[in-house]
């Protein structure tokens, strides 16, 4: 399946990509155009969209994506590990939030930085993909902290 979202991945556009593969959609494309072309994009591609305003999948209330995505495929009830990268994804992502989860203010930085060490969209994501893994590994040895 082909996933469409705005370029210049960060934060909540590489958690979700990130989840996407490993929970919903091994096989998933992910595809990364400017902001404006999004929905255009996703239904001239017969892809999901999602992180941005009017897409399949985006923030919702004080959720940010991966949050909604979580939700809306039931994960945290099955996987304790994955609710605790979800508030850390939300501290990281949702300004005003970052004092939510002691790691949210790294993990912006990190996803923020991103952007100025690689200028190709999908080499950042294949990058950014290690650094939720290794939160993941994280939180399944840390339950509950």
């Amino acid at each position: 399946m082909k996933w469409v979202t705005r370029e210049r991945p960060k934060i909540d556009r590489i958690a979700c990509p990130w989840l996407i593969r490993r929970f919903i959609d091994p096989e998933a494309e992910f595809v990364f155009v400017p902001a404006g072309e999004l929905i255009a994009e996703a239904k001239r591609a017969g892809a999901t969209s999602f992180d941005a305003p009017g897409a399949d999948y985006t923030h919702d209330g004080n959720l940010c994506t991966f949050e909604v995505l979580v939700r809306e495929h039931g994960l945290a009830e099955k996987d304790s590990a994955l609710a605790q990268l979800a508030r850390i994804v939300h501290a990281a992502d949702i300004a005003g939030e970052e004092g939510t989860h002691p790691f949210g203010p790294t993990v912006s930085a990190i996803g923020t930085a991103g952007l100025d060490v690689e200028s190709d969209d999908l080499r950042l994501l294949e990058r950014g993909l290690f650094v939720y893994d290794a939160l993941y590994a994280w939180c399944r040895a840390n339950p509950g902290r």
